[in-house]
This record gives C-alpha cells, sequence and structure tokens, in this order.
C-alpha cells in the first residue's frame, strides 16, 4: 500500500509539473480555437463541424474543445476547462478575441465599402470571364501541371487554385467545400497587402519609405535610425521572435493583445538596421500603426486600404481584420476568394494600373522586387523573391505574396502569369517548385 502511495504521489507531482509548465500555452491554444472558428464561419462561410474536422485538427491546436453561438456571432474555446477565450464578431472587422476589460455592446467604427460591379470581364470587373484561347498555350500539359496540387489530397492538401495568363483566367479548381464565391485566410499574403498601402501613399505623395518610422519612444536612443524602408525589409535589427510552436513574441501578439501595433514598437535593437533579417509580424503590425498615424480620423484609416485598392481592383469579397483597438492586423488576418486574390496579382503584373488608373508607381514594384540584404534573395519589401533560384526551374523573376499552411500568389512577369494556390500544407509537401515548372510548360 505504501508503495501504491508513493507511485501516486510522483504521478501527481508529474501531471502538476506538467500542468503548471503548460498552463500559459493554453492560452494561446484556446485562442488560436476560437479566434479561428468565429472567423472561418462569419467570413469563410464553413461549419463549426468542418473547421473542427479539418482546420483546427493540428498538433496542440486540436486539444481545445470549440464552440460557436450563432445567436451571439462568439466561439469559445477552453483546454480541459482550462483558459477559456471567447472571440465576437464585428461587422466589417471581423472576428476578435476579446479580454476581461472588454464590455459587451462597445461601439466599433467600421469600413466604408464601394461595392460597386464594374461591367467588365474578370479579373478587370465582375462580368464572366472571357472563354479565351492561346496559340501558344500547351492546354493538355496545362491540365496535367493544374491537377498536380490536387493529387495525393491529404499530403497536399490544396483547396483551390486560379491561373491568370496575360490577364485572362485560365483555370480554376476547387476542392470540396470551396467555390469561386469562398473566402479564404490568407495569413501572411495579409503583409503584401498592406505593405502595397504604403506604395500608393507614397505614389500620392504622402509619404517616403526613407523618412524615419514616426514612433516616439524611439527618439531618443538607438531606433530613431530605423526608417519605414527598413520595416517594410524586415531588417530593422528589433529583436522578435517569430515562432508558432509554443509562447513567443508572435503568438502573444496575436491571443493575448488588444493592441498589436505596441509588440514590435517596444522591443530593443539588437543590431543596427541592415545588419540583420528578421522575419517578423510584429513588424508589419508596427506599419498598420504608422499607417493609422498618416490620418485625421480613425474613419479614413479604415476606409483607405479598401477606396485606394482592394475596392478600387473589385477585390468586394476581401476583409482585413482588426485587433480590439481598431488596427489592421496586417500580419496575418486578411481574407479573400482565390479570384480575388488573383486580382491583387495580376495589379502588381499591370505594374500599378487598373482600368487606365496607376493605384501606385511603376517603381513601387521594382522596390518591392529588390532583394533585401542578408535575406539571401528570398525576400523583398514585404514580397518573397526567388532571385537566387530558390526555385531552380522558375524563372528568377518569380514574387510572390506567402502565407501560413500554404497561401500563395505567385506572379512571374516574364510569362505573365498569375497563379493562387490556397490549402493546409506547404513545402515540401506541396511541391511549389514541380508544379510551376509543369504549368510553364503549357506556355510554348
Amino acid at each position: 500500500m505504501k508503495l501504491f502511495k508513493r507511485i501516486l504521489l510522483v504521478l501527481i507531482l508529474i501531471i502538476a509539473v506538467i500542468v503548471y509548465l503548460n498552463y500559459p500555452k493554453l492560452n494561446i491554444i484556446s485562442g488560436y480555437a476560437a479566434k479561428y472558428m468565429g472567423s472561418s464561419i462569419t467570413i469563410g462561410q464553413h461549419s463549426s463541424d468542418y473547421i473542427i474536422k479539418n482546420d483546427l485538427a493540428m498538433p496542440l491546436i486540436e486539444m481545445a474543445d470549440t464552440e460557436y453561438d450563432s445567436t451571439t456571432k462568439t466561439a469559445a474555446a477552453s483546454v480541459y476547462g482550462l483558459m477559456t477565450r471567447k472571440a465576437i464578431n464585428r461587422q466589417g472587422l471581423g472576428s476578435v478575441l476579446v479580454n476581461s476589460d472588454y464590455v459587451e455592446g462597445t461601439p466599433y467604427l467600421q469600413p466604408e465599402r464601394n461595392l460597386n460591379q464594374v461591367n467588365l470581364p474578370y479579373p478587370y470587373g465582375h462580368l464572366p470571364a472571357k472563354d479565351s484561347v492561346f496559340e501558344n498555350l500547351d492546354y493538355d500539359q496545362l491540365q496535367k501541371a493544374v491537377a498536380l496540387p490536387f493529387g495525393n489530397a491529404a499530403v497536399q492538401r490544396t483547396r483551390t487554385l486560379v491561373v491568370l495568363y496575360k490577364g485572362h483566367l485560365i483555370h480554376e479548381s476547387y476542392s470540396d467545400g470551396f467555390t469561386k464565391e469562398t473566402p479564404v485566410l490568407g495569413w501572411s499574403m495579409t503583409k503584401s497587402v498592406l505593405a502595397t498601402c504604403f506604395g500608393i501613399l507614397e505614389h500620392q505623395g504622402k509619404i517616403k519609405t526613407e523618412w524615419a518610422a514616426p514612433i516616439t519612444e524611439w527618439e531618443k536612443d538607438e531606433r530613431k535610425a530605423i526608417t519605414i524602408n527598413h520595416l517594410l525589409r524586415m531588417q530593422s535589427g528589433l529583436e522578435w521572435n517569430e515562432d508558432y510552436s509554443g509562447i513567443s513574441d508572435v503568438t502573444k501578439m496575436l491571443f493575448l493583445e488588444s493592441d498589436m501595433t505596441k509588440a514590435q514598437r517596444i522591443q530593443k535593437a539588437i543590431a543596427k538596421p541592415t545588419e540583420i533579417w528578421n522575419y517578423s509580424s510584429g513588424t508589419t503590425n508596427l506599419l498598420s500603426g504608422i499607417l493609422r498615424q498618416q490620418f485625421r480620423t480613425h474613419q479614413d484609416y479604415l476606409n483607405f486600404p479598401y477606396e485606394a485598392l482592394i475596392d478600387k481592383v473589385g477585390a468586394h469579397s476581401m476583409l482585413i481584420e482588426a485587433d480590439l483597438e481598431g488596427n489592421f492586423v496586417g500580419s496575418s488576418y486578411g481574407w479573400a476568394n482565390t479570384r480575388d486574390w488573383a486580382r491583387l496579382g495580376q495589379l502588381y503584373l499591370n505594374m500599378g494600373e487598373w482600368n487606365g488608373e496607376q493605384l501606385f508607381d511603376e517603381s513601387w514594384v521594382d522596390y518591392i522586387t529588390t532583394p533585401t540584404v542578408q535575406s539571401q534573395g528570398i525576400y523583398g519589401a514585404h514580397f518573397w523573391l526567388n532571385a537566387e533560384g530558390k526555385f531552380p526551374d522558375v524563372p528568377r523573376d518569380l514574387y510572390s505574396m506567402n502565407g501560413f499552411q500554404g497561401q500563395y500568389v505567385f506572379m512571374i512577369p516574364s510569362k505573365d502569369l498569375v497563379v493562387v494556390r490556397t490549402g493546409l500544407a506547404e513545402e515540401p509537401d506541396f511541391d511549389i517548385n514541380g508544379f510551376l515548372a509543369n504549368l510553364i510548360k503549357a506556355i510554348k
């Protein structure tokens, strides 16, 4: 009996230690589950059962018990009954995690949208895409290529695919549960959207990327040397840990902070600008805060991405979610259907021109595709690059918007291609090089 008691005591102590060490993580786990559930139902148009079975079936996150109340449009999640988190829906701003300080019914502003339909064929308008045939396309090879992302579905987990060639829709495919109307979370593809807002402001003569970042706290220390350019290139030299496997700067920001623009702002400098390249979602949300500073009112800030970019190109399904303080979460929370993500890619192939209007300067494309020092040629200014041949069988001029779990908008100027692929798996499970190389073979 004494031996049994000793063994039981040891087991209790082990369990206590495990709970103690992992208890803070439960806050992140339940926060992720509640936030994702709320957004995926109200924006992504999926059922709670579908989301639990597919999107939340991932290590650690699957530990959460997640529920959705369709009456109040709130999602709640906990882990073994602990650390319950709740996400509410705000019209026009998406789903957001609330904290103990939140007062239910707190008023908020939302973006004013112009959802006018343009009487032009897709992608430049909202009429059906032209049924175009190109003599220099090998359509048999095209069909072989576009089938590749959907092969071995349990591994590649591709959900949607859209291909534009010379500004024409030449292919689209959707897995079960998705259509051309279904909004998809772009995750870090949203970073490229946020950066584009700075390109537009610069084209309008309202900002310059070489300006010092307008952060009051930095004016009396070494951080005063950080420019907007350094932030756009992720080379500010500020400390940041972009680790999603546990408690880190990025997970605390996304699932604990009410104002996500502060997380990077308070970090110390660990290097001079340009000395290191350090990918940071906190940097993008800091830029979202800097963007907000450019407008006299919060309403003007909320309207700007839509009136100057998103609705301008007819991407009416797009929505960028905001944090509890009303800042766009430019690092991670942009949603749009696959066709609308492709519109943004086509805008870049057009060097900023859309239906006769120049939204940003042609030089902006050169800027965002110029490799950033210390990035080994894989990163420009909030866009990913193939400048040093990371994808050896794909043209070096490829650049892209990339997001967690394999969300991609690829632009290949030399081939006049825009390719959007969304899903739940990235490299190496989804073979980017092989797929794009086979797609390019279809162009004679």
